[in-house]
């Protein structure tokens, strides 16, 4: 079936390209359109529509106060946030959005959000049992960082290791890397101890990325990874790497 769309912009040339974008894509039947967050409210509770494809900044009542007013409401369709910025990301997720589009959009990835919109209602409606009954991890497992003119999904497993950069975190992807602007400390926060082990103020490491640790013979240690990048460990954090180890 359909899934049944509704867009929130409060720019009328933004409302006119998406619904052309909507018209190209079969999967999508548009029910209505809202130029203002509290029409919004009113046509998700009384259309009660699968997606809403929602902009951030309006005025008023904005994208993410729709977002939290329509999950109090107990009414939770898919939403996508279609916005000209990057900065709400990491909120934007922490709302469960299925995804965030950075304006212009185009058709191909569109279709790409749709795709993980059905994936989200598919899980909605047919919950394994296995999955209903699996307690949420605390930890995060994915994140979503800005990339030329989209935000890409990375796994936390996907992850090397961590490296500070003044107000940005740059996360290794193999031969990639990705800049997240989140403090190294929030960041350390929400990765699962278990997997990922702090050796420096300015370094988290995944730990089966670590193929071995290296004295110098003064006190200092060194972390050698298996991609042959040597980070040095500081004092501070040494216990995390002796605990690591056993000792």
């Amino acid at each position: 079936m359909a899934i049944r769309t509704l867009i929130v912009d409060d720019e009328p040339l933004a409302v006119e390209r998406l619904q052309m974008l909507c018209a190209r894509e079969p999967r999508i039947a548009l029910v209505g359109t809202a130029s203002d967050g509290e029409a919004a409210l009113r046509l998700i509770e009384g259309l009660e529509p699968d997606l809403v494809m929602l902009d951030i900044a309006m005025p008023l009542l904005d994208g993410i106060g729709v977002a939290r007013a329509t999950s109090r409401m107990g009414i939770c369709p898919a939403v996508i946030f279609v916005t000209a910025f990057e900065g709400f990301a990491v909120e934007a997720f922490d709302l469960a959005a299925v995804d965030y589009l950075l304006k212009p959009v185009a058709h191909e990835r569109l279709a790409r959000a749709v795709d993980r919109v059905e994936q989200a209602l598919g899980n909605r409606a047919a919950p394994s049992p296995a999955t209903s009954m699996e307690a949420e991890s605390e930890w995060a497992e994915e994140f979503w960082v800005p990339h030329r003119s989209e935000l890409v999904r990375i796994g936390a497993v996907q992850i090397d290791r961590i490296e500070a950069e003044r107000d940005y975190m740059r996360l290794h992807v193999g031969q990639n890397s990705y800049l997240l602007h989140q403090t190294i400390s929030s960041l350390e926060n929400r990765l699962d101890p278990q997997q990922f082990v702090r050796l420096h103020r300015s370094h988290i490491v995944r730990r089966d990325h670590i193929a071995r640790l290296r004295h110098d013979g003064s006190g200092v240690w060194s972390a050698c990874l298996v991609d042959d990048t040597e980070i040095r460990i500081g004092r501070t954090y040494l216990a995390n790497a002796r605990a690591m180890t056993g000792r």
